[in-house]
């Protein structure tokens, strides 16, 4: 078991959100899932046999799901990077994670239908944003910011 597990509150979409990620990532598994029995739904006001938690894995990294109502919603404070080999992979992510409901953001950012904030970016990007020619990963830089999608291509040829 990792040391540190993600843990996301969803309302009551917590198993949707778990069916979700698992069908977008190759290497995913779900594990258990608990459900609310008389106790513990009498205390979060939630019905009885309602998925509780849910854990599951997203290439080998443990995540726990709760269903804990409606009061925290996800911010951008906190997000997921998708470090992406090739321009192929950040479309797959971005096409994925953006279907029904999510919402497209600046700079290779992304929100899914749940509202969890995602960042798709290619592995190179600290190499071109941050290199040792200033003008260039300046260039790289400024071409990012104009973007929602990140295409590698176009941040390259800055």
């Amino acid at each position: 078991m990792q040391k540190i597990t993600p843990f996301l509150w969803f309302d009551n979409q917590a198993e949707e959100a778990v069916k979700f990620y698992t069908s977008i990532f190759k290497k995913s598994k779900i594990g258990g899932m608990a459900h609310y029995d008389d106790a513990s739904a009498a205390a979060a006001g939630m019905a009885k046999g309602t998925v509780m938690t849910a854990s599951f894995q997203l290439e080998g990294q443990e995540f726990v799901a709760l269903n804990g109502g409606p009061q925290f919603k996800f911010t951008e404070a906190v997000s997921f990077m998708i470090s992406c080999e090739s321009q192929q992979e950040i479309d797959y992510f971005w096409q994925k994670l953006t279907e029904n409901g999510g919402q497209e953001g600046q700079c290779g950012w992304l929100k899914d239908k749940f509202g969890l904030s995602w960042q798709i970016v290619p592995s190179s990007l600290s190499r071109l944003i941050s290199g040792p020619d200033k003008a260039k990963s300046g260039r790289a830089m400024a071409a990012l910011m104009k973007m929602k999608k990140l295409v590698i291509a176009d941040l390259e040829r800055a």
